[in-house]
């Protein structure tokens, strides 16, 4: 897969809702359910990230719920990627990037959201062919403002920004024109995934999609 196309393919992903789910999923019963909520509440997009022990079990349970787009995040290893293809991710995420990363998803065939906070980070990714990108960490990097000021003078680049989006900001960066989504972890707070309250989380997960992208 050239960058070219893996960033069409993200760019894809990231258009199907203004809020991609970030997921830290502690228990592979709760894989199915959580997906199945989410994706009633309008966010198809899931990103699982690779911080337990048992994400790749949950990527594989997400990937059969129907309607779904699920992917792994933190990717930072060659195995991460191939273990996260393996599993029925159909994108990744990364907090960064480096070549063999890049390398690897181009090889496995998987659709990168590549980390970047500066504007050398994104140039770099640009000129190996990436537009599609992920803001991250966004508030600890400047928040929307900074995502402003780095869009002014590089325009072609769309960003995806998580880390510290709530929905107390989540409006100031999706309104601007180089953000297509924002990933969000507020949707599936762990309170609610322990006790198994999915009609509430399908109920924020509601509110989250109707947020202006």
């Amino acid at each position: 897969m050239t960058p070219q196309d893996a960033s069409k393919q993200a760019r894809e992903i990231c258009g199907l809702a203004p809020i991609v789910p970030v997921l830290v999923v502690n228990d592979v019963d709760h894989a199915k359910p959580l997906a199945e909520a989410l994706v009633a509440g309008g966010l198809p997009a899931l990103e699982v990230t690779l911080r337990t022990p048992m994400a790749l079990d949950v990527i594989a349970q997400m990937a059969q719920v129907p309607g779904g787009v699920v992917g792994a995040g933190t990717l930072v290893t060659v195995q991460d990627v191939k273990n996260a293809k393996a599993a029925g991710a159909k994108f990744g995420v990364s907090p960064g990037a480096t070549d063999a990363l890049l390398a690897a998803c181009e090889a496995e065939d998987l659709p990168l959201l590549a980390g970047a906070a500066t504007a050398s980070e994104a140039m770099r990714l640009f000129e190996r062919g990436y537009d599609v990108l992920k803001f991250f960490p966004a508030e600890a990097s400047g928040g929307a403002a900074a995502l402003k000021a780095i869009g002014a003078p590089l325009p072609q680049i769309a960003f995806c920004p998580t880390g510290g989006v709530s929905p107390a900001n989540a409006e100031s960066y999706l309104s601007l024109p180089n953000v297509i989504c924002a990933g969000g972890s507020w949707v599936a707070p762990n309170a609610m995934v322990q006790s198994g309250d999915w009609a509430a989380i399908e109920t924020l997960a509601k509110e989250a999609s109707t947020l202006k992208a």
